[in-house]
């Protein structure tokens, strides 16, 4: 019997993109966390906010958790994102 290999990467046909801009600075800004629910993303985001406030200078930082940790974020998640300067996202078990 043979073994075959099979490669899932679409790396051959990647499209060329260019980043986001990146802020100077982060002083006064609004971060969003979206949460997956699991129980391992309460402590890393607790711990990350206070990084982020006392060594970036962030001024407010916003929680959100998803209904089903399998499945994309809510629209009403999604609408929240605009008024956000940035946001991160997380998973844990």
């Amino acid at each position: 019997m043979a073994i075959r290999f099979l490669n899932p990467s679409h790396e051959a046909q990647a499209l060329a993109f260019t980043p986001a801009p990146r802020p100077a600075s982060l002083v006064g800004a609004t971060v969003g966390f979206i949460s997956n629910g699991k129980e391992g993303t309460k402590g890393f985001f607790v711990h990350l906010e206070a990084l982020l406030r006392e060594r970036l200078g962030v001024a407010e930082v916003l929680g959100r958790t998803k209904s089903n940790y399998s499945a994309p974020a809510e629209p009403e998640i999604l609408a929240d994102v605009a008024a956000w300067d940035f946001a991160i996202t997380g998973l844990g078990d």
